[in-house]
């Protein structure tokens, strides 16, 4: 067999093993989107609007449309410009109307559907590689599970971040750097939070050197020898990695004439910043002024004490250092920025690694035990997906 042979071969077997997963992540949002369009009828709305067409499915399409540019002045001064929203998701938008005869709204949709299974198939990937095919599969049906998984299927780019995000941790994982580096300059140029896969590429490589270099002083001259031009793979994926969020980022600057900075005075506009978690905390301790409203804010206190609880098993279970620090910065970046706090649930969503500890306990149960934990919470999540979406919703 020749290599693109073999490639091939690996790919269709990868895909095989990956089947399972992406069937059973598949038939969780259909019934997300069923439940849906049930909810949404009964209330005489549209779901499909709900997923394509408000909140910030409406940026992304008036970028992809229109360019960058537009802006909205609030009666309390704050300025909300669509530079806030990073360019790759419109871009494809673009492309998708471009090619086809989908409206850039249709196109959104079908980019965040595809995206998803990408992201389903990376997290097996990563969690199959890690502990082993089980895991993987349990993985991927709590991350379809989870409250706020509806977004997984809006026009949003949580879906594409995840997928971008999931697939170079894993090239790092698997020792790909070059395909590494590529994958986080994607994803820097889809969130901001693209900091995160770039600072896992870094801590992985650096890391590698560290090692490769203690291997070689203790084997001496005569040691085994090490992949050639390994280390000059490593280096192009660091150089690869922040390209996209330090190009965007420097084009916004340079747009608004404010410099390097730019494009946190955009932020400003919208009220979101880093505050190690001030404005998070004052919002929580409110809740408890009044009754019931301080249930709502236990909650939050339990949310976030599960968050802080699954990311320690994951270093007790000695995760590899990519995930942890990839896992580490999402987190801090969702619960420590002063942005709308109805958000937050969504921004972690790409903290896939999360979920790991309790993927290896599902794993461990009994096949039908672990079959009916899942459909109950995917049929609860269904609700609430619905409800969330014809109430407040994400913003």
């Amino acid at each position: 067999m020749t290599d693109l042979d073999t490639r091939a071969a690996e790919r269709w077997g990868a895909l095989r093993r990956a089947a399972p997963a992406l069937l059973g992540y598949a038939a969780v949002r259909a019934l997300g989107l069923l439940v849906l369009a049930l909810w949404s009828a009964a209330r005489g709305k549209s779901a499909y609007t709900l997923l394509t067409a408000r909140w910030d499915s409406l940026w992304y399409t008036g970028v992809a449309e229109l360019g960058y540019g537009y802006e909205v002045r609030l009666p309390d001064g704050d300025v909300h410009s669509n530079l806030a929203f990073f360019p790759l998701l419109p871009w494809l938008e673009r492309l998708g109307a471009a090619v086809g005869p989908l409206s850039y709204a249709d196109a959104g949709f079908v980019v965040s559907l595809l995206a998803s299974l990408a992201a389903a198939w990376g997290i097996f990937a990563v969690a199959e590689h890690v502990y082993d095919r089980r895991v993987g599969l349990c993985a991927v049906l709590l991350w379809a599970v989870l409250p706020v998984g509806v977004v997984q299927s809006m026009a949003y780019s949580e879906s594409l971040f995840t997928a971008l995000a999931a697939w170079s941790l894993y090239a790092v994982l698997t020792g790909r750097w070059v395909t590494a580096g590529a994958l986080a300059a994607l994803a820097g140029l889809t969130r901001p939070v693209g900091l995160a896969v770039t600072a896992a590429v870094w801590a992985a490589a650096v890391v590698a050197f560290a090692r490769d270099r203690s291997r070689a002083g203790a084997e001496g001259a005569h040691g085994p020898p090490y992949a050639p031009g390994e280390g000059a793979r490593r280096v192009l994926g660091m150089l690869l990695a922040p390209l996209g969020a330090a190009g965007y980022v420097l084009w916004v600057g340079h747009r608004t004439g404010d410099g390097p900075l730019g494009y946190l005075d955009v932020q400003a506009g919208w009220r979101n910043g880093f505050d190690g978690g001030a404005a998070f905390a004052r919002f929580v301790a409110e809740k408890f002024t009044s009754f019931p409203a301080a249930l709502a804010g236990a909650a939050l206190v339990v949310g976030v004490a599960l968050l802080v609880r699954l990311y320690v098993a994951g270093v007790r279970q000695r995760q590899p250092l990519a995930l942890l620090v990839y896992t580490g910065i999402v987190v801090l970046l969702a619960l420590c920025a002063s942005s709308y706090f109805g958000s937050k649930p969504r921004l972690l969503l790409p903290a896939f690694p999360l979920l790991l500890p309790l993927a290896r306990a599902l794993a461990r149960t009994r096949t039908s035990r672990a079959a009916a934990v899942v459909c109950g919470v995917a049929v609860a999540a269904a609700v609430y997906g619905a409800f969330w979406l014809n109430g407040s919703g994400p913003p």
